[in-house]
């Protein structure tokens, strides 16, 4: 029997669509999947593909991995934890603690949180013209052969701060890497103290997240794990490297925290269950912008289908990526890992996306009538 079976068994779910869900996600162009939910028939955690090029054990279903931006998520209930505290104030100028960058008055902890503040993305522009202003080099090549380099937070601002901004302080929405890095000098800034330890302190110990590690500038991850690749070329050859070592320093708290699939349904289940944040601020986490349905730090979706919405917040890293779904009661939950072959075209993109659909519809097809959050 498989291994992912026999462990869903042993959790009491022997439950072969979900199983299927993720052997087609791999059938769709991924080296693997580990999947892990949560729900009122218990518990269920699977693996499909292989954890390696080349080999053939699947991905581990305890396995360490890099959860790109769903770093965000664990940010903002940090901000909103020392807001708590009465050490960040939510609506003040985020100015008052990061005086030196010169930061538009305007801005605040909360649009920073919630993408609002307008800042140029550091790993640089889209524009909907077409039109695409580079930041720091995230691709290809160039990237590749400097994967090894440390950046430093105050580094990526101030290449931010260089570039024009997209638009005035609350006046739009733009998703921005540039936000988060800025949230985690402001923790700094704030408490005297380094973004790991407050991190520590306030979420990953209390919840006891054993798995999940903020790695400012170390290159491995310890433990077992899948291995991730990027592919691109050279000189009309296509390359592929395992890059699962880096710096993600590169990212900073865009994107650069390590965890398992485990650890990521202890937090979502723990903040949307309400034992992470006291209940005014989860209420002001889950208000959203109206062009995105993003709060702070986290997306609220209507699925469309009859009584489901979802919080969540996905994340990608250059062949690794990590989902994570809950209700708003915090009763259901899924959570996966993604290990794959990245380039510059992204061109597992579609497939992304419609493995996050694939997975949804199965996990959650349909809820009792739940009021949104």
């Amino acid at each position: 029997m498989p291994e992912s079976v026999s462990e869903s068994v042993s959790a009491g779910q022997d439950r072969p669509e979900l199983q299927q869900a993720i052997e087609a996600i791999v059938d769709s162009g991924f080296t693997g999947v580990t999947m892990r939910v949560h729900d009122e028939r218990g518990h269920w955690v699977g693996s499909a593909g292989v954890g390696e090029l080349g080999g053939s054990a699947k991905p581990p279903t305890e396995g360490r991995f890099r959860i790109g931006s769903n770093t965000k998520t664990f940010t903002a209930a940090l901000v909103l934890l020392l807001v708590a505290e009465g050490r960040i104030e939510l609506d003040g100028p985020a100015d008052d603690h990061l005086a030196e960058f010169g930061l538009d008055r305007r801005i605040t902890a909360r649009m920073l949180l919630q993408h609002t503040s307008g800042l140029f993305n550091f790993t640089g522009e889209y524009y909907e013209d077409g039109t695409v202003v580079p930041g720091i080099p995230w691709q290809g090549r160039a990237w590749v052969d400097n994967r090894f380099e440390t950046h430093r937070p105050e580094e990526l601002v101030r290449l931010a701060l260089s570039k024009p901004a997209r638009f005035a302080p609350g006046t739009g929405w733009s998703y921005s890497n540039t936000n988060y890095v800025l949230a985690r000098l402001l923790v700094e800034r704030a408490t005297g103290r380094p973004f790991v330890e407050e991190m520590q302190r306030l979420v990953l110990e209390p919840l006891g997240l054993s798995g999940t590690v903020v790695p400012e500038t170390s290159t491995d991850i310890s433990g077992p794990h899948a291995h991730a690749y990027y592919r691109y070329e050279d000189a009309g050859r296509q390359e592929t490297v395992d890059v699962t070592r880096q710096n993600p320093s590169w990212i900073s708290t865009g994107g650069d925290m390590i965890s398992t699939t485990q650890d990521l349904h202890t937090f979502i289940s723990a903040l949307t269950g309400g034992r992470l944040l006291p209940a005014p601020l989860l209420a002001e986490m889950y208000e959203t912008h109206p062009k995105a349905g993003y709060g702070l730090g986290v997306f609220v979706q209507d699925t469309g289908r009859d009584g489901v919405t979802l919080i969540t917040h996905n994340g990608g890293i250059a062949g690794h990526g990590g989902l994570m779904y809950g209700t708003p009661d915090g009763k259901k939950t899924l959570t996966a890992s993604l290990n794959y072959v990245d380039d510059a075209t992204m061109s597992l993109a579609g497939a992304y996306q419609e493995a996050t659909r694939t997975l949804t519809a199965a996990v959650f097809p349909t809820a009792p009538s739940t009021p949104k959050p």
